[in-house]
């Protein structure tokens, strides 16, 4: 392989393994919030996956599942059937392998007192947030954001 096709080669590698910089992680969340409420259900192992599963996931005693609900049962009114979550999508494509960003990312929405459970996908790391504190949770992270944007720019990121 000539020198110029091993860069090429190397770049290419490290796009798919995603960011691992702590810096540029936080720096570059990009926080987006899916539209529509998900709620978090269980159901038996050998239960049909729904339709539009966002995400199945086996566990010991059940299959956890998330899936997209009707916007008018949002979990915050009197008479809702089950909390609803807002699914926030963190668009910086993160590695598996990247330390410390989950992390920041808890104690940012702990000082606010908002829950958040965590898929981490192969490209992003997704959040489901309760759907009443959506706004807080993306002015949380917004903030932690901008927080590291100055460190980012020292290494060299584009924040």
């Amino acid at each position: 392989m000539t020198p110029a096709g091993a860069t090429a080669e190397a770049a290419a590698a490290k796009n798919r393994a995603g960011e691992t910089d702590l810096a540029r992680l936080l720096a570059g969340l990009a926080p987006a919030l899916a539209p529509r409420p998900r709620a978090i259900r269980t159901q038996a192992h050998d239960a049909p996956v729904p339709a539009g599963a966002v995400l199945w996931f086996r566990e010991d005693e059940a299959a956890t599942v998330i899936v997209e609900v009707d916007d008018r049962n949002t979990g915050t009114e009197a008479g809702a059937d089950e909390p609803c979550w807002a699914q926030v999508v963190l668009r910086i494509h993160s590695s598996l392998e990247a330390v410390g960003m989950m992390a920041a990312i808890s104690a940012a929405l702990a000082e606010r007192g908002i829950p958040c459970n965590v898929v981490s996908a192969y490209f992003h790391d997704h959040l489901f947030v309760p759907w009443a504190r959506r706004e807080d949770a993306l002015a949380a992270l917004r903030a932690l954001s901008a927080r590291h944007a100055p460190a980012a720019q020292a290494h060299g990121g584009e924040a």
